[in-house]
């Protein structure tokens, strides 16, 4: 794991409560682990990291949302999609399949609500040309996707669905 990532995991174990790890648990039934992190801790995570270590190019924050999301642990994946909500001006048409990937695999709306809202419907509002028409070929694929999830997405992102 990166020295970021490192950080943010064992950051993330810290921050948790063994009362809202119960919570938490039980309100995503069990699809995925869970630390017991506050929300607002894993965007403080999120803060600190970004402000530890300024020099995060798009290959890094992606690679680093990669990394988080790799362990089925909701607050990791929860930092993965604050971390890219809060980098969204870097991300790139291309990383729509990245996000794919997240979605998914998210197995809880929790995850991919934002991940919709604010990361790809900003990422695809800003495109120009070439890519805003890939990005758009996307969103449409998505949309008649067999996966419930992804279909969601596709509408959150359209503009077309409420979370």
């Amino acid at each position: 794991m990166s020295e970021a990532g490192e950080f943010m995991d064992h950051t993330l174990q810290m921050e948790s409560t063994w009362e809202k790890a119960a919570e938490a648990s039980e309100r995503l039934g069990g699809a995925l682990k869970v630390y017991g992190a506050s929300v607002g801790a894993v965007r403080g995570t999120v803060r600190d990291t970004l402000k530890r270590y300024k020099n995060l190019d798009h290959d890094d924050v992606t690679a680093l949302s990669s990394e988080l999301w790799a362990e089925p642990v909701f607050e990791r994946r929860l930092a993965a999609v604050v971390l890219l909500q809060t980098k969204a001006d870097i991300l790139v048409n291309t990383d729509l399949t990245r996000i794919e990937g997240f979605i998914r695999q998210a197995g809880t709306r929790e995850l991919v609500d934002p991940l919709a809202s604010d990361v790809v419907r900003p990422l695809v509002a800003r495109l120009e040309g070439l890519a805003k028409e890939r990005a758009e070929r996307v969103l449409e694929r998505w949309a008649g996707d067999p996966d419930p999830g992804l279909r969601h997405a596709a509408a959150l992102a359209a503009g077309t669905a409420t979370p």
